[in-house]
């Protein structure tokens, strides 16, 4: 669409969202006295709204609802709360700072994300200041890991190649400190006042980068390393592939413009996959990752918050439009981008030694919940783990965890460790359970439609034996499940997705690349566990007789007819 013919984001009439920023005095808003308020447990929404770029969401167990309804008492308030990393890299004494407040604080368990964060359930209003107090007192931050802002900037965790990952970790962790909200509010509210000591504590206050009302919509970078597309790049806004020669960082290819969420039964809404624009050096990612935020905050629908994501901006302008506008802004242009190829998207479990001589462990941990059992204390034994280890701790974009950096010194005791808890028993699973992810969902979402993370499990006990049948326990299939479209696990871009769609029933659809950058497509309309069962057991039989050498289950199922091929999101409805 010609750039002409739209209308523009500043004339447009604003959402109210819009509003609560402009007036929030750089998301200030009430927030102080409301949580001081002593009456209820929940906050108003547009503090609730601020709340979300200090990295809290309001939610309330909603397996309670009916039964405190029924006692007149008000819904059991709660708030989730998101601890951010670049790259997912922390110390053992942040993994000790994390495991304790989630015992003092939340509800005893530890949520790692799909953007390589933590979260926290669980935390009442009341207790929000003083958790918030304990996680920045270890040198983490929970601003701007939600929001209008750019989030949790993605990085390949990759322990294969210490050198290289060092490095493209070291600009993920720039790009990230770069594009930060530059408020104080944040140091005012949750750290008594504390100022940071940088160039933008002192003066009049300003946004450098984000202006007053920040940006249209929450804006995602993800960063990776080939062969490996674990961080799912092209569902990133703006992205970054690593290329690699002779051995060493030459720069990275630029794509932009893919994210997941959409709406169910609103064809303008739609996933998309980012499209690869162009090659540049790394001295200038941070470059372009700034010009390509400002774009979106000057070009984003601000009147319409489902239309405001990039992938819009960029579908309703052009590529060619934000290629140009990226130069002008620049002041030069990407060179053209260089070969790249992946082959997956997943993890690679269990022990692997580094270039740099270090040992790396890569534990399996289903839907990235960290909790113990009664006969799985694995909570307790990543304790115990963080109690010895000098290396470091690193979130998978898959909701994995790695021991990373081991010296072969600690490798012993760290086996050890390993062995006593058990806790390596889940690399065992099926490659299917292993490539499998599903967001929170019930209870403490408010946007769920449908189980997920206390669902997949159960399902996957039932589609498992199919697999068996077939011979195909070790073939690696991407499956996704979420109780919502906005797409949080990702499910868009899996062989295999179930979106839900009201309780106990889900969208199915088929046909994601296995390697993350193809889009799948709707297969089966708002069915139960059943109807699921009975469509996927002939196609794992057919997929399991007439594969070819090599080919994947995403592939197979478009060869043989189930569901079209989906290259951009403008064809995902059709």
């Amino acid at each position: 669409m010609s750039d002409n013919n739209l209308v523009s984001p500043h004339s447009a009439p604003h959402s109210d969202v819009e509003d609560i920023k402009r007036n929030s005095n750089y998301l200030r808003g009430s927030l102080n006295d409301t949580l001081e308020d002593p009456i209820t447990g929940s906050i108003p929404e547009d503090d609730n709204r601020l709340m979300k770029f200090h990295g809290s969401y309001m939610q309330d167990d909603r397996d309670l609802r009916n039964e405190r309804s029924k006692q007149k008492l008000e819904p059991a308030y709660q708030f989730m709360l998101r601890v951010r990393a670049a790259g997912g890299i922390v110390t053992p004494d942040q993994w000790l700072m994390m495991d304790r407040i989630a015992q003092k604080y939340g509800n005893g368990s530890i949520r790692l994300t799909t953007r390589q964060s933590f979260q926290l359930h669980g935390v009442i209003k009341w207790n929000l200041k003083k958790t918030i107090r304990e996680v920045n007192d270890a040198l983490l931050s929970t601003l701007a890991a939600c929001g209008d802002v750019n989030r949790n900037v993605m990085c390949n965790p990759n322990p294969y190649q210490s050198e290289v990952h060092s490095e493209v970790y070291e600009w993920a962790r720039r790009i990230s400190d770069h594009l930060d909200p530059r408020t104080r509010a944040y140091h005012e509210i949750w750290l008594d006042g504390e100022k940071v000591v940088d160039s933008q504590s002192s003066g009049e206050e300003q946004e450098p980068i984000y202006g007053k009302v920040y940006l249209p919509r929450k804006f995602k970078i993800g960063m990776a390393v080939p062969p490996s597309n674990d961080v799912d790049v092209f569902s990133q806004d703006l992205g970054f592939i690593a290329i690699i020669e002779d051995g060493r960082l030459k720069g990275f290819n630029v794509t932009v413009g893919g994210g997941m969420g959409m709406t169910h039964g609103d064809p303008l809404t739609y996933p998309q996959v980012a499209q690869v624009i162009g090659f540049c050096t790394p001295e200038r990612i941070v470059d372009v990752a700034e010009k390509t935020v400002t774009i979106q905050r000057d070009y984003g629908d601000r009147s319409v918050r489902k239309h405001a994501r990039f992938k819009y901006t960029i579908d309703d302008r052009g590529i060619d439009w934000f290629i140009h506008e990226l130069s002008d802004r620049l002041g030069w242009k990407l060179e053209e981008a260089r070969p790249y190829h992946f082959d997956h998207n997943g993890d690679r479990y269990g022990w692997v030694k580094g270039s740099n001589g270090k040992w790396h462990f890569t534990f399996f941990i289903e839907n990235g919940r960290i909790k113990d059992e009664e006969n799985y204390q694995l909570m307790t034994g990543l304790r115990e783990i963080a109690k010895v280890h000098n290396g470091d701790f690193r979130l998978t974009p898959n909701q994995n965890l790695i021991i990373g950096s081991i010296s072969s010194q600690k490798k012993k005791r760290i086996e050890e460790l390993i062995k006593e808890y058990g806790i390596a028993d889940g690399i065992h699973n099926s490659a299917l359970r292993k490539n499998s992810m599903a967001c929170v969902a019930l209870p403490t979402c408010g946007m769920a439609m449908a189980e997920a993370e206390r669902y997949l499990p159960t399902l996957l006990d039932k589609i498992e034996p199919m697999l068996e049948e077939s011979g195909l326990r070790d073939e690696e299939i991407v499956i996704r499940m979420t109780g919502c479209p906005n797409g949080c696990a990702r499910p868009m871009l899996a062989e295999i997705a179930f979106i839900g769609k009201a309780p106990g029933k889900y969208n199915m659809y088929l046909g994601g690349g296995h390697a993350g950058n193809r889009l799948n497509k709707l297969y089966k309309e708002n069915i139960g566990e059943t109807e699921v069962l009975e469509s996927l057991k002939p196609i794992i039989a057919q997929y399991a007789k007439e594969r070819r050498d090599g080919e994947h289950f995403g592939d197979f199922v478009i060869r043989a007819g189930y569901v079209k091929e989906v290259r951009s999101g403008q064809d995902f409805h059709s």
